[in-house]
């Protein structure tokens, strides 16, 4: 695990977050719920992840995810509300590009979906938008159920 500090009382930690704190992060910082055993499902398939501490206590993440080799995602860039506006998004932005730009191959595709004005920051690591060539698409299965009869 490595560790670094960013002044003012945190510590950026390169570790994956834990259940409790991926499902705590996501809910306080207004990201879609998921449930405990697809949270313990999906942390398996990470990366490289980094968490942002204070006194100990996660407050910040984000993930990078993928393939290993064609094509990855950044996911789960979340900040405690009482902690925003302190750098701490900027900082494991930068922890998770540092990353991609040492460890990916050159061809790797790299994407996220941004909410808005979370854009502002990706932009600042190089991202761009990229309609009108392509558009973000997404499928919830929960949202394509028949109810259930009962």
């Amino acid at each position: 695990m490595t560790e670094r500090s960013l002044g003012e009382g945190y510590a950026a930690v390169l570790r994956t977050p834990t259940v409790e704190e991926y499902l705590h992060l996501r809910e306080i910082a207004g990201l879609s719920p998921h449930a405990r055993d697809a949270a313990q499902d999906g942390l398996k398939g990470t990366l490289f992840a980094g968490v942002i501490e204070s006194g100990g206590r996660p407050v910040g993440m984000g993930r990078l995810i993928g393939d290993g080799g064609c094509f990855f995602q950044i996911v789960d860039i979340a900040v405690d509300p009482a902690h925003q506006g302190k750098g701490l998004g900027k900082a494991v932005m930068g922890a998770l590009m540092d990353h991609i730009n040492t460890k990916l191959p050159d061809t790797a595709f790299v994407s996220l979906l941004a909410d808005i004005p979370a854009d502002r920051l990706y932009v600042r690591f190089g991202f761009r938008e990229t309609a009108p060539a392509s558009i973000g698409m997404s499928y919830r299965p929960g949202d394509h159920r028949a109810p259930s009869e009962g």
